[in-house]
């Protein structure tokens, strides 16, 4: 899907905007699914869990409305402060929003434990929901009423949508859905900004999610991305590129051997995928520099979590 914010007309005299959060169990794939929505990669997309950390807003703008989305950390059994953080900042996205999408795997047969934490925070707040059925493609039309009947027992939602991002399925239809149930409002960000994250986020995203896709299950949720330096200049050519130098935390010495590699290859290879990235969505040339460093535990460190915090 193209950026929905290019080249885009807008008509202010029926206009509508909200902000609505995405809840769900780790790896249902919200961050996907925003990031189909938005056509941009803004948040990180891994196959493991809790692979966003904080909330991130990502933004799509439409002739007649904008849509904020909060694409928040799957909710999960805290097991350190930065999960405790993780969970609350979840479940604080979802109070302050005019729609929530709460997003189910299409494969699943029951309402699970993590499923119905989330759907009583739901009922709690008695905010609009949209129940999003992601995933679509891997079961049979049966699965999928069975599913819509047993979520609609327990909730009113004001739709159901069934998707999937591998088929590029509902997306548009998920799309209108949300706007038929907002309000009128003005555009609260520029319609050609698609996130509020800045660059410098954008980049220790970008580079943890590399690492997430590369790493062993073991190290990749004991790590964290801070961009140390990051500046523009022009080459003797006089082409524009950005310095990036960046430092990946780690919890212990037996990790950082894991991800810096034999002979460096892990971390050249983190730093390569990144890199590629980073340049597509910079559109600017790229020089990439990464070191490991041990920070032992950095999960419960008070200070630091404060930056995972939804602001």
């Amino acid at each position: 899907m193209e950026n929905l914010n290019n080249n885009l007309t807008i008509d202010k005299s029926n206009f509508k905007s909200g902000f609505v959060s995405m809840l769900g169990r780790t790896n249902v794939g919200k961050s996907s699914i925003i990031n189909a929505l938005v056509g941009e990669k803004v948040a990180a997309v891994a196959n493991k869990t809790q692979t966003t950390r904080t909330a991130i807003r990502a933004i799509v703008n439409r002739p007649n409305s904008q849509i904020i989305f909060v694409d928040t950390p799957g909710i999960h059994k805290p097991k350190s402060k930065l999960g405790d953080i993780m969970v609350e900042t979840a479940f604080g996205a979802s109070l302050d929003v005019d729609i929530i999408l709460f997003v189910v795997d299409a494969t699943s047969t029951e309402i699970g434990k993590g499923d119905q934490l989330i759907l009583n925070k739901i009922i709690e707040s008695k905010k609009k929901c949209i129940l999003v059925i992601n995933k679509v493609d891997l079961v049979d039309k049966a699965h999928i009423a069975e599913l819509i009947s047993l979520y609609s027992s327990k909730y009113e939602f004001v739709s159901v949508v069934p998707v999937s991002v591998v088929k590029n399925k509902n997306l548009d239809v998920l799309l209108q859905e949300i706007e038929n149930h907002l309000k009128p409002g003005p555009a609260y960000y520029d319609t050609e900004e698609y996130t509020d994250q800045t660059l410098r986020q954008l980049a220790e995203e970008t580079i943890r999610e590399k690492a997430l896709k590369l790493l062993n299950d073991e190290v990749p949720h004991g790590i964290y991305v801070e961009v140390d330096k990051m500046k523009s200049r022009k080459t003797k050519d006089k082409e524009n590129i950005y310095d990036i130098s960046a430092t990946i935390y780690c919890l212990r010495n037996s990790h950082k051997g894991i991800i810096i590699g034999k002979n460096g290859q892990m971390l050249k290879r983190i730093g390569t995928y990144a890199r590629e990235d980073l340049e597509k969505i910079l559109d600017i040339k790229v020089n990439l520099q990464l070191w490991v460093k041990v920070k032992e535990d950095w999960q419960d460190d008070a200070a630091l979590l404060k930056k995972f915090k939804l602001q």
